[in-house]
């Protein structure tokens, strides 16, 4: 993970406030790094063009800090890279993948004499990812967010062109960078930065693909079969999801002040369906001697104290409903696997704090502005914050705990992938599957531009990584290749195992790991979980902007 920034004016000091490197910073502790470069335009009379980069580095990958912005010394040509390439050209990423991206990118600009060898390099990653590469023989910038959108980039056009994972203040002006392709910027033609329009490129060069992945299954079986414990729909989810979290939970490096026991994975944990099944695989994986941390956050809400005057601050939070399903979920990990040191961090959150941090978190949040934006921003911060009060099995006296770990898992794309919301119920009872397929093409389609930018700056405002194991891109094409039937089962309301029709696939393998509980939680959004929705006024819609916006 990592924070970066790019700007093209023609001018060489750029003027980049303190405020944003500050901002940059927290997003990469290990390393700070600037470097600047000029192109000269064909035309004389046109003068130069000036490019700044700026990278802050979290170190995750390999056994050194690479140290960004990553020059290559031969051409020159310049790679700001925040994400995780998993895997290029199917074959796993040894040792630090920034390094290997930028080698993959200087040898594709020396093989073809256009841009499409860059850009078929580019297509060749697999993992999250937002980058710049700034191609200094060819005088050509590319930018971008990775198929799914799970890494932000904002752009601000005008004088200096700019691209950031964060908006500088004032924040007016800056829009996300679509997650629908690669996008060049030609820098050769002339000075001037208003007249930089990019050229957009697509992911992938098959239109009928869903995000550049795969084509959506939206045949309906004429007699679909029943989901049961021994269905093969369940031993497929098991098994690809156990080599999407291999990825993201293996090698690890120690965090800084950490010992060998120390957690270097902790878990976005509401004890609901999608984080717990994430946590129970991640047993069979973590080292056992390692802890693995399961956050869950709770708020003082002073619209529901008003609701309970008899009740104490902290009666309150312990009231939260994700309060009291985190802790079942938890009892249900500690029996189910009693050898693995499960550290319980319960954050909670005074009406006071959310009130000091808000103007920051509507900062991180832009350019999404409404209340539930907020609501669920909120929630974010102060869960990736990772500040709480910390007990485990063996130690179940709550303990002041700041979690050492850098890796956060998300269960995020679970219920777009396998049908969890409401309204996919819905679209079935109107439509029967082809509407629920339909939903369920729609909703993936759009992450990154609903969820994925906004989630990734408020959270990684910390200094954390959070990765997103339903949202790999081979888990994310078995997935939408499978037939709908085969993810959630609404021709069978009533089963014999007991779980609901939503999202049925899921709670199968919940139930067949010995999570009964868990297998039978219902979907509750974070916001209403947390208590961070309608904080002051039951009556405020979440598609309501918010004041000053």
């Amino acid at each position: 993970m990592c924070g970066i920034h790019a700007a093209i004016s023609s001018s060489p000091d750029p003027s980049t406030s303190p405020e944003l490197i500050q901002c940059l910073a927290k997003r990469g502790p290990d390393h700070i790094g600037t470097t600047q470069t000029q192109v000269v335009c064909r035309d004389p009379d046109q003068g130069s063009l000036f490019l700044t980069f700026t990278s802050t580095v979290l170190s995750l990958r390999g056994d050194h800090v690479a140290k960004q912005p990553l020059v290559d010394a031969a051409s020159g040509s310049i790679l700001c890279w925040n994400g995780e390439a998993w895997g290029i050209r199917r074959e796993p990423v040894q040792g630090n993948d920034g390094e290997a991206v930028l080698a993959l990118l200087t040898e594709a600009s020396r093989s073809a004499a256009d841009s499409d060898g860059v850009l078929d390099a580019l297509r060749a990653i697999e993992g999250p990812f937002a980058f710049f590469y700034f191609d200094k023989p060819a005088k050509r910038l590319y930018y971008g967010r990775d198929r799914l959108g799970r890494r932000s980039l904002l752009v601000k056009a005008g004088l200096p062109f700019a691209l950031s994972s964060v908006a500088e203040m004032p924040v007016e002006g800056w829009t996300e960078v679509e997650a629908d392709g690669c996008y060049a910027l030609e820098l050769a033609e002339g000075n001037s930065a208003t007249d930089l329009l990019p050229t957009r490129h697509d992911w992938a060069h098959d239109s009928s693909l869903v995000s550049g992945i795969g084509v959506f299954n939206s045949e309906v079986p004429q007699a679909p079969s029943k989901l049961t414990l021994n269905s093969r729909p369940v031993e497929a989810l098991q098994q690809h999801l156990i080599e999407s979290l291999r990825l993201r939970v293996l090698d690890v490096p120690l965090p800084p002040q950490a010992s060998d026991v120390d957690a270097r994975i902790a878990v976005l944990f509401s004890g609901g369906l999608d984080c717990t099944v994430l946590a129970r695989l991640s047993d069979g994986l973590v080292p056992s001697e390692q802890a693995i941390d399961l956050i869950n956050v709770a708020f003082e809400n002073p619209r529901i104290a008003a609701q309970h005057p008899d009740c104490s601050r902290d009666d309150l939070y312990e009231k939260c409903p994700d309060r009291m399903t985190g802790r079942s979920a938890y009892a249900e990990l500690s029996k189910v696997c009693p050898d693995r040191t499960w550290r319980f961090v319960a954050v909670n959150v005074p009406y006071t704090e959310t009130l000091e941090q808000r103007p920051e978190i509507v900062r991180l949040i832009y350019p999404h502005n409404t209340e539930m934006d907020l609501s669920i921003g909120c929630a974010l911060y102060f869960a990736a914050r990772g500040q709480g009060l910390s007990e485990t099995r063996l130690n179940p006296e709550p303990q002041a705990y700041s979690t050492t770990a850098r890796v956060l898992l998300s269960g995020l794309g679970a219920d777009e992938l396998f049908g969890g919301y409401v309204r996919h119920a819905t679209a079935y009872s109107r439509r029967g599957y082809s509407g629920v397929a339909e939903e369920l093409k729609l909703d993936v389609g759009r992450l990154g531009k609903r969820n994925l930018g906004r989630d990734d700056r408020v959270m990684s405002h910390w200094g954390r990584e959070v990765r997103f194991p339903y949202l790999d891109e081979r888990f994310v094409k078995w997935a939408i290749e499978s037939a709908v039937s085969e993810k959630c089962d609404f021709e069978n309301q009533d089963n014999e195992d007991d779980v609901d029709a939503e999202k049925r696939v899921v709670r199968l393998l919940a139930k067949s790991l010995g999570m009964e509980s868990v297998s039978r939680e219902k979907k509750r959004a974070i916001q209403f979980g947390a208590r961070t929705a309608k904080m002051e006024s039951g009556k405020v819609k979440g598609t309501t902007l918010i004041s000053g916006s």
